[in-house]
């Protein structure tokens, strides 16, 4: 990304002004490389997976004091995580919320390069919010972006999981806290990827140490259509998690997942 340009100007008005033209000068920056991979056969496998790369970044204190403005709902504190860190996707994400038409062009392209690699995991982490939090026409849109967002959701936790990092907790946290344990927000995307969001998050919640809030998100489990043979949100949840430590290579990330095993004695 390029870095953010040199401003002397103080107003807490002007800073956001300010803030939003760097905002949009990263915009421009994916759109253009969207372009490029869009238009080259060859080589557009590697530049979405340099975009993807660059918005996952971590954000630096210099580029930080610029594209963060005094208006950052949805964002936490630096002094709140664990790991102090801010990622770019963070940032762009809660920009198209509140300015949705400055996402509007990548999603088009996004859109076009839906078959790609690193296609889905570039619109979990850019439209995750927006999707939610911006209204959307039909059921079709809807239905699309979902599976694209459960999808691309997938591919960058299994990043973490196989580098044994916590990028993309925010994006879980997100998925978890603001959609899973909210039905209002739920019911915006298919009962199908709703479930899947369910069996995705059950997957990754020791993981990302998220465990303390299981009793809840069990309350919260939507209805599968062969529940009757399954059984209920805790029989699913077991399924999920047993399937997850079937495919962990990791070994630090797998003795972390059975370091916290125990939470299963308050659920089986």
């Amino acid at each position: 990304f390029p870095n953010p340009g040199e401003g002397g100007r103080s107003d807490g008005e002007e800073m956001r002004a300010r803030t939003a033209d760097h905002l949009e000068a990263l915009s421009l920056e994916i759109e253009r490389k969207l372009h490029k991979a869009l238009n080259s056969n060859s080589q557009r496998l590697k530049l979405l997976q340099q975009l993807f790369a660059d918005i996952a970044l971590k954000v630096d204190d210099r580029a930080r004091d610029k594209i963060l403005s005094t208006n950052n709902e949805g964002i936490a504190p630096l002094d709140e995580r664990e790991d102090g860190h801010l990622c770019f996707y963070e940032i762009l994400a809660n920009h198209y919320v509140k300015v949705p038409q400055s996402g509007r062009r990548i999603l088009e392209l996004i859109v076009q390069l839906w078959s790609q690699s690193f296609a889905a995991n570039i619109f979990a982490l850019l439209f995750h919010r927006w999707l939610f939090e911006v209204p959307l026409e039909g059921k079709e849109v809807s239905l699309r972006y979902s599976s694209a967002l459960v999808q691309g959701a997938t591919n960058v936790f299994w990043i973490d999981i196989q580098t044994n990092t916590r990028y993309f907790l925010p994006l879980y946290h997100y998925l978890l806290e603001e959609v899973a344990l909210v039905p209002d927000q739920l019911i915006k995307i298919s009962p199908q990827a709703g479930r899947n969001l369910f069996c995705l998050l059950s997957r990754f919640m020791l993981f990302y140490d998220q465990d303390h809030l299981l009793t809840s998100f069990l309350g919260h489990f939507p209805a599968f259509p062969n529940s009757f043979l399954v059984g209920g949100a805790a029989d699913y949840f077991v399924i999920e998690l047993t399937d997850q430590l079937q495919k962990l290579k990791v070994e630090p990330v797998l003795l972390h997942y059975l370091s916290r095993m125990t939470i299963l004695q308050g659920i089986c």
